[in-house]
């Protein structure tokens, strides 16, 4: 009896040295990335309109989420891409489908450089093979530390970010930190940046801002204080004299009650709570949120399973502009959530 007492208290000392020497590598590794200056890279053809311009926005969700993708954070199972044959496959698909809008200007989310979950495959080259005859920036959003887990099949390390796409050259841009959670839920919530890129169309200057708010947070606060950053940095250029357009996933429901239009969850989710009344006040501004209300199409779905009929959908992905910009069109385009968990959004503008 004494044997057996002595191989579990050894068994037990060890599980508590390993989980021990884990979180203090965890909290060692965890750091900020910060802001800094982007290097544009690629040569713009130039774009050949002179009065309106389109932009589309994708989160394209790792290159992981066919509409049969379920993710472990999401209530799913799955902690990777199905395969590095099937990642490889919906990239492709991803990259050709973007190339199909013919989109002066492209905010692209959760492009990985170098992940576990997606085979430390570097996403950007399929997106920069179809974009070539455009100007773009890379903004990392986060680099993560190993998460072992699920068990079985560990998450492992992230290291993901945004590209933006632009038919003129981009002649300066930047990554600009965001605020994120103080407490334990930092580690869940990664990093946060937006960038920002200045381009020259017609003589005026327009600036372009890419984000990816965040998600895993304790109450979605945190969010509303990302966005009013961006805000504030909107309108400080929009005083300059200088075009804005912001666009990427919210995270939040920026309909404000998306079961009006896409009815009722099979489930109930808050992950995602609408913008608060009143954020916009004071900023010249305006939220361009895409919705046909005739055929309305969700922008995301909770990838708790594969996509079904009564999953919980929503549109948490659209666009910002500033008052001496006029949109004349938005719409999402309804991929069926083929190739990720997002469909993307498109916008037609002028400037002023």
């Amino acid at each position: 009896m004494k044997k057996v007492l002595k191989v579990l208290c050894i068994i037990l000392a060890v599980v508590i040295l390993v989980a021990g020497g884990y979180i203090a590598y965890v909290f060692i590794d965890y750091h900020r990335i910060g802001d800094m200056p982007l290097e544009a890279e690629g040569s713009a053809k130039g774009i050949a309109t002179e009065n309106s311009f389109t932009i589309t926005s994708y989160n394209i969700g790792f290159g992981a989420y066919e509409s049969d993708y379920g993710f472990f954070m999401d209530g799913g199972s799955e902690s990777r891409a199905w395969s590095k044959e099937r990642l490889d496959k919906n990239l492709k698909k991803i990259a050709a489908f973007l190339k199909e809008q013919n989109s002066d200007f492209y905010f692209i989310q959760e492009v990985d450089i170098g992940s576990t979950r997606s085979y430390q495959f570097d996403e950007r080259e399929y997106l920069v093979k179809e974009l070539n005859d455009k100007s773009r920036i890379f903004a990392q959003n986060y680099d993560s530390p190993y998460l072992f887990y699920p068990i079985l099949e560990p998450h492992g390390a992230s290291k993901s970010g945004i590209m933006t796409f632009s038919g003129e050259k981009i002649e300066k841009a930047e990554r600009i930190e965001l605020p994120i959670e103080t407490g334990f839920t930092k580690f869940l919530d990664l990093d946060r940046c937006y960038s920002k890129s200045y381009t020259k169309v017609n003589g005026k200057t327009l600036v372009l801002y890419n984000f990816h708010l965040s998600a895993y947070t304790s109450d979605g606060k945190i969010a509303n204080e990302q966005l009013k950053l961006i805000l504030d940095d909107m309108e400080k250029e929009y005083k300059a004299g200088n075009y804005c357009v912001a666009g990427g996933d919210f995270n939040k429901d920026i309909l404000g009650d998306s079961s009006k239009y896409f009815g009722k969850a099979d489930k109930e989710y808050t992950w995602a709570q609408p913008i608060p009344d009143g954020i916009l006040d004071g900023y010249n501004i305006k939220l361009e949120a895409p919705l046909d209300e005739e055929n309305p199409v969700p922008t995301c779905r909770n990838a708790d399973s594969a996509y079904h009929e009564g999953q919980y959908v929503l549109t948490i992905d659209g666009f910002l502009v500033s008052d001496n910009v006029s949109v004349v069109s938005s719409r999402v385009l309804d991929t069926q959530f083929a190739y990720s968990d997002h469909n993307p959004v498109t916008m037609t503008f002028e400037l002023k």
